[in-house]
């Protein structure tokens, strides 16, 4: 029956997606390149009221060692009125903040934009059901989507 290969294919599909991203880390695809993607995130994050704390080129960093690394940039970020009340939560999600997006370039020249899911940085500090995590991660989410669109 040809159910069952499509039927065992999903499935093993969204077990990989859930294993890839056991870690918290939450990957979206970008159309533009590395600065291009950074670029239109840290102009949403501003227009949206979010503080940009700093801006890490670590293939910079890499050429001044004399070493190369594909194009990787760190964007720091965040809001004390959100970030407040998860560190009131549990003081230890401060060494998770301010929040952080990254953007990279793979070995297939495909350009990511990744960060941290709240939901699982509550998990981290044992703060599941701290009331700021559900709107922190759709506003990332709807920011991280912004930015990767076309």
């Amino acid at each position: 029956m040809k159910v069952v290969p499509v039927v065992a294919a999903i499935l093993f599909a969204s077990i990989s997606t859930l294993c890839a991203a056991a870690d918290g880390l939450i990957q979206i695809k970008s159309p533009y390149s590395v600065k291009a993607t950074a670029d239109k995130f840290e102009a949403l994050a501003k227009q949206r009221g979010l503080s940009v704390f700093a801006r890490i080129d670590h293939a910079a960093g890499a050429v001044k060692v004399g070493q190369s690394l594909r194009p990787t940039e760190l964007l720091i970020f965040g809001s004390p009125q959100a970030g407040t009340p998860f560190i009131e939560c549990a003081q230890t999600v401060a060494i998770d903040l301010p929040l952080k997006a990254l953007f990279w370039e793979d070995a297939n020249a495909q350009v990511w934009l990744g960060y941290n899911d709240p939901a699982y940085l509550g998990q981290r500090h044992a703060t599941v059901q701290c009331p700021v995590i559900e709107n922190m991660g759709k506003a990332l989410s709807d920011l991280a989507e912004a930015a990767t669109a076309q």
